[in-house]
């Protein structure tokens, strides 16, 4: 009776597959990178597995010879060595595997022990969080979808890692880089001297795009949204809680056919513009691009629609001071500072989640009114500087005629990089297209600010 309840409590694994996968290393060594590239120590449920696997690994890392007598010596060093059972546990893994060439089915086998295994404590947490009743049911719901996204995405193990294993995965990024064609690692953003000058919309990135009313953010944020849609293949989200969707519709269409926006708001079209409006059309049909007007949404909830849109590439959300903090706090007025750094906080963290660049926009402080020099700088950020602390990226968009009518520098904007943890900061210089409401390149260079 007492057997049957150990076993019970037993999480789910094969120890048959991972003798198999063992045994198929050790019989024929061709088959360990495939192994390593599937399996992580974890995987392994029985410790003495665990053991003689993560031997391997480490040696596999060293590039030393791996078989029976030399895993055997390997264990002995690290203090791993049994006298008694390892040398006859390790030739009964040779013994019993059948053959390494069903080594993937093995390796199939563990994956789906491990799964398992993830689910159930996971489900065992979320029941802990229930009993106990400190929390709230709308951050138990939370912490169930982002533990079972973690699952799915297979990054449930967020213990501590072996510096080799964080090696082999840059190792990894550095040989996908130097295979791409790209001049920039991250994703592009349509404006060649940007690119340059940040490396791109890189992954877990939190970019914040600041600027005073008026001065174009949203505009340059759908100029990005619609670049990344056409051509990175992936699924791009916009979180609006300003404008509606057919707003944000006639202003993609205006940047994608070049027709003057005045135009699509009264519908005073010519023959011509139709044709154009109707390619531009079919040219967002093709994309990935998708549009939430709720004003309403918190960071939670972008977080957990996100989770569910397959090939995810970036999400953009306009703009900050609108959210909502997450998990059913209040904040009153006084304490609006707070609630800003725990949906900046939030928003980081999810950025990290998902894995894809975030770009935020956010409303800046009437401070640089009164200054003569008018150009932003962080400490104008609106209403916290943990929006400065949590960002991986912070730029300002500035447009000297927007104060200076007749100024000379006509249509000239700014996108001054005042946090960049890629790189330096500094000005980069762009083509403000009023009657399309979009950013374009031009042809000088970026100038140190």
């Amino acid at each position: 009776m007492e057997d049957e309840e150990l076993l019970l409590k037993q999480l789910p694994h094969s120890a048959e597959a991972e003798q198999a996968v063992l045994g198929s290393m050790l019989i024929d060594p061709r088959c360990i990178p495939d192994v390593i590239e599937q399996l992580r120590a974890e995987d392994f449920y029985l410790r003495q597995n665990r053991d003689i696997y993560e031997t391997i690994y480490s040696m596999f890392n060293y590039s030393l010879t791996i078989d029976p007598v030399t895993v055997l010596d390997n264990m002995r060093q690290h203090g791993v060595y049994d006298e008694t059972q390892s040398r006859g546990y390790i030739l009964q893994l040779m013994d019993t595997t059948p053959t390494a060439a069903n080594v993937k089915e093995y390796v199939d086998i563990m994956k789906d022990k491990t799964l398992l295994r993830h689910i159930a404590q996971t489900a065992g947490e979320l029941m802990d969080m229930v009993r106990q009743g400190t929390d709230m049911g709308q951050d138990v719901l939370e912490a169930a979808e982002q533990r079972i996204y973690s699952i799915r995405q297979g990054r449930a193990s967020r213990g501590l890692t072996p510096i080799s294993t964080v090696l082999i995965d840059v190792y990894d990024r550095l040989s996908e880089l130097a295979a791409s064609d790209s001049l920039v690692p991250g994703l592009s953003t349509g404006l060649g001297d940007l690119d340059m000058a940040i490396s791109g919309l890189n992954k877990s990135d939190l970019i914040l795009l600041a600027a005073r009313p008026g001065m174009g953010k949203t505009s340059m944020a759908l100029n990005i949204l619609l670049h990344a849609g056409k051509f990175s293949g992936k699924s791009v989200a916009f979180f609006s809680l300003e404008m509606s969707r057919e707003q944000l519709a006639l202003r993609l269409i205006s940047n994608e056919s070049f027709v003057d926006n005045k135009k699509l708001v009264t519908g005073k079209l010519s023959e011509n513009d139709w044709e154009k409006v109707a390619a531009a059309a079919d040219a967002l049909n093709r994309t990935k691009i998708l549009i939430d007007d709720d004003s309403t949404v918190t960071v939670a909830d972008i977080n957990a629609k996100c989770r569910r849109i397959e090939d995810l590439g970036l999400v953009v959300i306009d703009y900050l001071q609108l959210m909502q903090s997450s998990g059913g706090r209040q904040y009153s007025g006084e304490n609006r500072q707070q609630a800003v750094a725990d949906i900046s906080r939030a928003l980081k963290i999810m950025a990290k989640e998902l894995n894809v660049p975030v770009l935020c926009l956010s409303q800046l402080s009437r401070a640089a009114e009164g200054r003569t020099n008018k150009r932003p700088m962080l400490s104008d950020l609106r209403e916290s500087g943990a929006i400065e602390q949590d960002a991986d990226i912070v730029m300002f968009i500035y447009r000297e005629d927007y104060y200076e009518k007749e100024s000379e520098n006509h249509n000239l904007a700014e996108c001054i990089i005042a946090k960049n943890r890629h790189g330096e900061t500094g000005t980069v210089e762009l083509q403000w297209l009023p009657e399309f409401t979009t950013f374009s390149s031009i042809d000088r260079r970026h100038s140190e600010y």
